[in-house]
C-alpha cells in the first residue's frame, strides 16, 4: 500500500510517501520545509507566520515528495494527516489541503495523532518492532509515558504536570542568548561542561508518581543567571548547560526504570523531537542494559515533525478501521 502523508503542527511542513504492508515499511520519499530560521527572529514559534508558511510550502512539497517517490497521485492508496495536537492555525492548513485532495481523486483519508505518530517512527527505523511497549515521549510540547498496547491503542499513565521537556530547554538557551531552538545547543554545551558545577532541582517530582514538572527547574536555571548578571558575575554556559541536562537524566532515568518495573514490560520506546538529545538517549541505553531491557529510539531524521511518521502511523489506523470524511477538524490539545 502506497501511503502519502502530511504533518504541520508547528513549524515544519511535511509530506511523504511510504510503502507500507505487513512486511514493509519503507520511506519512498520525506520531505521537510521548515520555517524556523523565521521563528528564530523572535525567539519561538509565531503561530500566524508557521501557518503562512505552511500555506507557501505545502503544495509545492506534495508535488516533489511524489516525484521523488517517483509516483503520481493515481498511485496513491491511502492519505494521512495530522489533525491534532499542535498550533490550530497550522494543522488546519494540512487537514484542509489533505481532505481536499482525497475527495478530488477519491481516495480514503485517515487523521493520525500527533503524538502517535511520532512513536511510529520507531516502526521505520526498527522494522521489526511491534507493540505492547512503554513510550516515553519527549517533545517542546509533551513530556508522557504511554502504556502502547497494540498500534493504535495508547494509554497516557503519566506526563509532565507544566512545562514540557523541550520547552525547558529552548527557554533556559533563550536567556543565555543561545541560537533558536536552543535544545541542540544545550546538547553541544553539556558536552563540554562540568555536570556536578551547579546544583539544579530535580524534575522527579515525586516518588508516589511517575509525573514530571519542569517549572521548578527551569524558574532556577533563569534565577541562577538573572543573579549572575546582576551582580555582573561570570558563568559557564557550558557548566550550566551540562549540570541542567544531568539533573533532567538523572530524573528520566528514576522515572524510566519506575515505570518499566510497574508496567512489567521489557523494553522502550523513545520518540519525539528531544529524542535526539544524545545524553538521553546515551543514558536511557546505559540504564536499559543494565536493567536488561530493550531500548528503541528512532533515527535522527525522524526525531523532528516528519510526515513519515505520521504514514506510518496512519497505516495502522486505516487497518483499525479508521477513516476520515469532508467534516474532519483539527484539535489544538
Amino acid at each position: 500500500m502506497l501511503v502519502l502523508s502530511f504533518e504541520s503542527s508547528c513549524d515544519e511542513t511535511a509530506c511523504a510517501v511510504l510503502e507500507m504492508s505487513d512486511g514493509v515499511r519503507e520511506i519512498k520519499s520525506n520531505i521537510i520545509a521548515s520555517s524556523v530560521d523565521v521563528q528564530a527572529l523572535y525567539g519561538g514559534v509565531v503561530p500566524e507566520i508557521a501557518s503562512r508558511a505552511h500555506i507557501e510550502a505545502i503544495s509545492k512539497i506534495t508535488y516533489e515528495a511524489l516525484s521523488t517517490a517517483g509516483v503520481t497521485i493515481k498511485d496513491i492508496d491511502l492519505i494521512a494527516v495530522t489533525n491534532g495536537p499542535g498550533l490550530i492555525g497550522a494543522l488546519l492548513v494540512a487537514v484542509n489541503f489533505a481532505k481536499s485532495l482525497a475527495y478530488a481523486n477519491g481516495i480514503p483519508l485517515v487523521p493520525v495523532d500527533h503524538i502517535k505518530g511520532h512513536v511510529a517512527g520507531n516502526y521505520l527505523t526498527h522494522k521489526k518492532l511491534e507493540p505492547p511497549f512503554l513510550a516515553f515521549v519527549v517533545s517542546g510540547g509533551h513530556t508522557s509515558f504511554f502504556d502502547v498496547k497494540t498500534y493504535t491503542g495508547f494509554d497516557e499513565i503519566a506526563s509532565t504536570r507544566d512545562d514540557a521537556i523541550g520547552e525547558c530547554f529552548d527557554k533556559i538557551g533563550r536567556v543565555m542568548g543561545l541560537p533558536y531552538p536552543g535544545g541542540a545547543t544545550v546538547d553541544n554545551l553539556a558536552r563540554v561542561g562540568n555536570k556536578h558545577a551547579v546544583s539544579f532541582p530535580s524534575p522527579a517530582i515525586s516518588k508516589d508518581t511517575l509525573d514530571f514538572s519542569f517549572s521548578g527547574l527551569k524558574t532556577a536555571v533563569i534565577n541562577y543567571l538573572n543573579t549572575k548578571n546582576q551582580k555582573n558575575e561570570l558563568y559557564s554556559k557550558e557548566d550550566v548547560c551540562a549540570s541542567v541536562t544531568y539533573s533532567i537524566t538523572e530524573a528520566i532515568k528514576d522515572k524510566v526504570s519506575r515505570a518499566l518495573s510497574e508496567t512489567g514490560y521489557g523494553k522502550i520506546v523513545l520518540a519525539g523531537g528531544v529524542s535526539a538529545n544524545s545524553h538521553i538517549r546515551d543514558e536511557l541505553n546505559e540504564l536499559c542494559r543494565e536493567l536488561g531491557a530493550e531500548f528503541y529510539a528512532p533515527e535522527l531524521s525522524l526525531c523532528g515533525d516528519n510526515a513519515a511518521m505520521i504514514g506510518a502511523q496512519g497505516y495502522y489506523e486505516y487497518l483499525n478501521g479508521a477513516r476520515a470524511g469532508e467534516d474532519l477538524n483539527a484539535y489544538p490539545s
